[in-house]
């Protein structure tokens, strides 16, 4: 009976799979969508373990970063059919489509020599010692996965404030209030971009809205927007909106609404699929039918289309 292969281990392989991708320091959307697909061959690879994949490609894995994630995969290498069935589910995952193009080679050979030189015969004690060693040396090396629950119940918050410790730049808010600024945001960013991407107008309407409720400086509230309006995995409107809810006050989601309608008209008008996206939008932050009405109402018919 073939062994069922380590889920651990080929955890840890795919995250090395995607660290040996960012080597160049950037992924590019075609190779992203490569890896993807690769990745999602893997039948280990469900919905949780998918969230500890994705924070690995949302931004560039660095050296330290990189170099934790091979030693935990080869501590993780116990036997030599362990590794064999590592090394076999790779073979399977490149082949599949029956083309191995020249990045994944490059992407795959490394994962390969991570595997190859885990020591299980007659050294393997004395290699597990070495490796355990290199483990410490490593322990403090940067794991972005112990921000894995922020990463997904809010992306643009996580996001930030990644992008302020890499700057070395500390803000005069609480991380309460960090949090509910990344929430709101994600909420505008998904209002404005509904529709053939954000205006400048929008944009600046996004800052000012962040501006005035947080009293921020224009800079921040430019950060904020930018961050948001980043790219990469979508945000979820559902969780967004559901996490939002949960730490404003009705008053506080009733102004919210206003600015959404603000943003939406900026660039001339609301179109029809941004009101639907702030209909659904008040729909999740409890907010009443008519309280959506009224707050569409404040804009002057010609600023609203649906």
């Amino acid at each position: 009976m073939t062994p069922t292969p380590n889920p651990d281990t080929i955890i840890s392989l795919a995250k090395v799979l995607i660290a040996a991708a960012w080597a160049d320091g950037q992924i590019s959307e075609d190779e992203e969508l490569s890896l993807k697909d690769l990745l999602w061959r893997l039948p280990e690879v469900h919905a949780r373990q998918w969230e500890e994949l994705a924070i690995y490609l949302d931004a560039p894995v660095e050296a330290a970063e990189r170099e934790r994630l091979v030693a935990e995969l080869r501590a993780q290498i116990s036997s030599a059919d362990q590794r064999e069935l590592a090394l076999s589910k790779l073979d399977e995952m490149v082949n599949a489509d029956g083309v191995v193009a020249e990045r994944e080679q490059a992407v795959v050979a490394e994962a390969r020599a991570a595997l190859e030189s885990a020591d299980v015969g007659l050294w393997g004690s004395l290699s597990r010692l070495l490796i355990g060693r290199r483990a410490e040396a490593t322990a403090g090396a940067p794991n972005r996965e112990k921000y894995l629950n922020d990463f997904v119940r809010n992306r643009v918050y996580y996001r930030l404030r990644q992008r302020l410790a890499a700057e070395g730049v500390v803000w005069d808010v609480s991380d309460a209030e960090l949090r509910r600024l990344g929430l709101a945001g994600g909420l505008l960013a998904l209002v404005a971009g509904v529709v053939d991407g954000v205006a400048d107008e929008e944009r600046a309407a996004m800052v000012a809205t962040l501006r005035d409720a947080w009293s921020l400086p224009e800079a921040s509230a430019a950060l904020v927007v930018e961050v948001a309006l980043s790219g990469g995995e979508p945000l979820d409107f559902y969780r967004l909106v559901r996490e939002f809810a949960e730490v404003t006050t009705a008053e506080e989601r009733l102004r919210f609404l206003d600015a959404l309608f603000g943003v939406a008209a900026a660039d001339g008008a609301a179109t029809f699929e941004e009101i639907e996206q702030i209909r659904l939008v008040a729909l999740g932050l409890k907010l009443s039918h008519t309280e959506f009405i009224d707050a569409k109402m404040k804009l002057p018919r010609e600023r609203r289309h649906g």
